[in-house]
């Protein structure tokens, strides 16, 4: 099987004597930055839609697990097994409508019902009960300002509607116009700091995920700007030699040509 051959090539590549050296000095904790990295390309590829590339992405990322499991492996914590052993259990206690005679009829329903299973797990796992517990502290930040709005929705304390977080919005605007008045760098941040967790609540009011919806922002900034660079460089020069006004109407242009 293909998953045997590479739990057998990490291993190899583990080995104390005949291993690489740069894959035995490996711990969690410094593994860890390259699985959130294989993460972002994964969902990088799924945004570009292709599949060529998300079939490696998704490799790596399985590498990342089989590394992180074989390090666990080697100080006798647990293996690779006891990891698929552990989300399948998970997978079919938190699915009872699928494995067992409860029933849910809609998707709602299942994200409700989840997160009561979630609750309780965490509660048995002595993790506190409080609301906002569990939200883990590693997530990329707009990610984890949704959950936490999430969590905290869920005992009611939210905003009704979309439009009631976009009025939350100019109000986060005008504070840090007024710090920026004081010319306050200090306040100006912390209110830069509401004013994207406010985005991240607004998002999630849309059904829409706001990292990924910034990534997308991101690619359509590099797409446009590109396209500036290589219409400079077809005139022989650089954004570097060019005026900013004239950079403002070739961005307007790359608006109207490629979207």
């Amino acid at each position: 099987m293909s998953i045997e051959r590479l739990r057998k090539i990490m291993v190899a590549l583990r080995d104390p004597v005949h291993g690489c050296p740069w894959d035995r000095e490996q711990t969690w904790s410094s593994i860890a930055p390259h699985t959130l990295e294989e993460a972002f390309e994964l969902a990088d590829a799924i945004e570009q839609g292709d599949a060529a590339k998300v079939r490696d992405e998704l490799g790596d990322l399985l590498f990342q697990v089989v590394f992180q499991a074989r390090i666990a492996e080697e100080q006798g914590l647990f293996g690779f097994d006891a990891v698929a052993a552990t989300i399948s259990d998970k997978l079919e206690r938190r699915h009872p409508h699928v494995f067992g005679a409860v029933s849910v009829r809609t998707a709602d329903e299942q994200t409700i019902a989840w997160e009561v299973h979630k609750a309780a797990e965490r509660e048995a796992a002595g993790l506190g009960r409080g609301v906002l517990d569990g939200v883990t502290l590693g997530l990329p930040a707009l990610t984890r300002a949704a959950k936490l709005g999430k969590r905290a929705a869920g005992v009611g304390f939210d905003w009704t509607a979309a439009a009631d977080v976009v009025d939350k919005l100019d109000e986060e605007l005008d504070e840090l116009r007024r710090a920026l008045a004081d010319r306050d760098e200090s306040k100006a941040s912390e209110e830069l700091g509401d004013l994207l967790f406010t985005i991240a609540q607004l998002g999630r009011h849309l059904g829409a995920d706001a990292e990924g919806a910034l990534r997308a922002a991101n690619a359509k900034f590099e797409r446009r700007f590109r396209h500036i660079e290589a219409a400079l460089a077809a005139r022989g020069r650089t954004p570097q030699q060019t005026s900013p006004a004239e950079l403002e109407t070739l961005w307007a242009q790359a608006k109207q040509e490629i979207g």
